[in-house]
């Protein structure tokens, strides 16, 4: 069984473009909205995203929406809690390839994770 988790030095779920993400209103309460909106910058990154680094400056205080969590899973998108390992996986490629591309080192070391393999790809995991 894969176990999901994330990947260092990749960010690629900081790029909060709203074209890119047209289903947010679904889940996502007015409040809820506002805030993510609020969050996007001129450039589509998350206005905490720090690029250089490519950490969240708000990591501890980050909103609910940009956390992994069965209760976040349930609460915001009424999926099954048992399958956020499933989900976070499928989430995950889909941020990478849009942002990063299939092939990248990005998409290199999240596949590596995913299997349980050393991060030996120049730039992996720190």
């Amino acid at each position: 069984m894969k176990s999901w988790q994330c990947v260092q030095n990749c960010g690629a779920c900081c790029y909060l473009a709203p074209a890119e993400r047209p289903f947010l209103a679904e889940y996502l309460s007015a409040e809820l909205l506002a805030l993510y909106h609020s969050l996007v910058g001129a450039d589509g990154w998350c206005i905490h995203f720090q690029k250089t680094t490519r950490r969240c400056g708000i990591y501890a205080n980050r909103p609910a929406f940009c956390r992994v969590s069965p209760q976040v899973l349930q609460d915001l998108y009424g999926e099954d809690p048992d399958d956020l390992t499933e989900w976070a996986i499928h989430c995950c490629r889909e941020h990478i390839d849009s942002v990063w591309g299939a092939a990248s080192l990005e998409r290199q070391r999240f596949e590596q994770q995913l299997s349980g393999e050393p991060a030996d790809i120049d730039g992996g995991m720190a």
